[in-house]
């Protein structure tokens, strides 16, 4: 049965980069998504659909948002339709990611060392020790093979001709991986024919290339090194995320309670007596991770883990501090960071960003705070951010306030036109604003970056905000071999 209306009646929106059509022609590497789209019954797509959500359901795959105190665990949103990315996209982005990724870490150890960069003038030192994620006790730790970003999760979007643009670098306990492997999954599932016969690019090697660097890592030389991962707990937003990478790793999942600091070295509790921890991949935030020099009343870490850490008896995946190269003013001065330590022209593009600290700048977002999106410097998932062509004259004149008060605090950017993509939404097709979270593994082998990642989707008509905590959802990503 050909089912021409499901595409014929798909809007395309003025000024936007769409996934699949360029104007009213279908992308080459579309082509076979868009006939088998053409000749599927619509009771067909919607069964997949419904099978979708019962194996979300089934397995698990959920996420936890927080509202008035209360965490409401939900399915993760799924559409099934894949996005796709051609071989030759891939690979600009593989290279711009490992570029990119190199100078940061280059940074984070210079700026807990000798602080070049900021001598030379190129950062200002101002913005450092303002930076709430800046942490002194870093300040000359040597941390193993100098590898401070061992997992990175480098969020992508593209403007309206197509421009690949980093809009953040999620460079402390950045998540979403999970979501990545599970859709591809239940992808196989819905679409089993058309993964191979589009040469789609595996994902399921990450968790193997993820264990092998952390085992890398160990301090001590012996043949299995004990690897764990420590989450806050249950009631964590990614706490599917936690277990279900230490499943596919083969490494104990455990909590702050399950491990103890003795003579300088972290060990865990077990029925046979105390064993001792080599490496710990961390998805607890620097914050909460040793109440003895950080937040003490934090019962999630582990007393004492940050003099282990530094006496060199324990690995800890990602390195503390990272934040300070996350403060969304840092950012700005990523591309400057490429230029000064490896001499060379940034591949991916950073979004304009204005710094407000500086006056001339603050007086023109605040004349042209219509055409903005205003984000606090160090808020994540969606929160704190004002999109100034949808926000009413009540909250702009409040977030004006707020904004003269502590300007150092929030950053602004030009409102960029993100591409879209065929989303399967209440019977029919509709296109929904997306973005892209590839994930780079850097190990002392180097970096690699698993073909694929998490494409998260603005769920609701009209929006830009991609993150699930407000109301995105995702879908498989595909990379093309050829």
């Amino acid at each position: 049965m050909v089912n021409p209306d499901l595409l014929r009646e798909y809007p395309s929106i003025p000024s936007v980069w769409d996934e699949m059509y360029d104007q009213q022609a279908v992308r080459k590497h579309y082509q076979d998504v868009h006939r088998f789209l053409s000749h599927i019954a619509p009771e067909e797509l919607g069964k997949k659909e419904e099978l979708a959500k019962r194996l979300f359901m089934s397995q698990g795959v959920t996420f936890t948002v927080y509202s008035s105190g209360e965490g409401i665990e939900k399915i993760f949103p799924f559409d099934i339709i894949p996005r796709i990315i051609t071989g030759h996209e891939w690979d600009f982005i593989d290279r711009g990611i490992k570029q990119r990724l190199k100078a940061l870490n280059l940074f984070l150890k210079d700026v807990y060392s000798e602080q070049f960069i900021l001598k030379d003038g190129v950062v200002p030192v101002g913005l450092i020790y303002t930076c709430p994620h800046y942490l002194r006790e870093m300040q000359g730790l040597k941390v193993p093979h100098d590898i401070y970003v061992h997992i990175a999760g480098i969020d992508l979007i593209r403007d309206h001709d197509g421009t690949f643009y980093v809009l953040e670098d999620n460079l402390r306990t950045p998540s979403g991986v999970s979501y990545m492997i599970e859709n591809r999954e239940i992808t196989k599932r819905l679409f089993p024919d058309l993964i191979p016969k589009n040469f789609v690019k595996p994902v399921t090697q990450y968790p193997n290339i993820l264990h092998r660097n952390l085992m890398s890592l160990s301090p001590r030389q012996v043949s299995n090194p004990n690897v764990v991962l420590l989450t806050p707990g249950i009631y964590n937003s990614a706490y599917f995320e936690h277990a279900t990478l230490a499943r596919l790793m083969g490494v104990e999942l455990v909590e702050g309670r399950d491990l103890v600091v003795d003579n300088h070295k972290v060990y865990m509790k077990t029925t046979d007596g105390l064993q001792q921890v080599d490496v710990i991949y961390r998805r607890v935030d620097d914050d909460f991770l040793d109440p003895l020099v950080f937040n003490p009343e934090s019962t999630l870490g582990v007393s004492g883990i940050l003099s282990a850490y530094r006496k060199g008896t324990v690995a800890i995946v990602n390195a503390l501090g990272n934040g300070v190269a996350d403060d969304k003013a840092i950012y700005a001065y990523v591309p400057e960071m490429i230029r000064y330590y490896l001499n060379e022209e940034p591949l991916l593009k950073n979004v304009p960003t204005h710094r407000l600290e500086n006056q001339d700048e603050l007086m023109h977002v605040l004349a042209n705070i219509r055409k903005m999106v205003v984000k606090k410097t160090n808020e994540s998932g969606g929160y704190g951010m004002l999109m100034g062509h949808t926000a009413s004259e009540e909250e702009i004149e409040a977030y004006k306030k707020e904004i003269v008060k502590a300007p150092r605090q929030f950053i602004a950017q030009p409102i960029i036109s993100l591409s879209t993509a065929p989303c399967y939404i209440n019977g029919k097709l509709q296109p929904r604003r997306l973005d892209l979270r590839p994930f780079a593994l850097c190990g002392p082998g180097g970096i690699e970056i698993v073909p694929g990642g998490l494409t998260r989707v603005a769920l609701k008509e009209g929006s830009l905000v991609v993150n699930s905590s407000q109301g995105g959802g995702s879908k498989d990503t595909w990379v093309l071999a050829i």
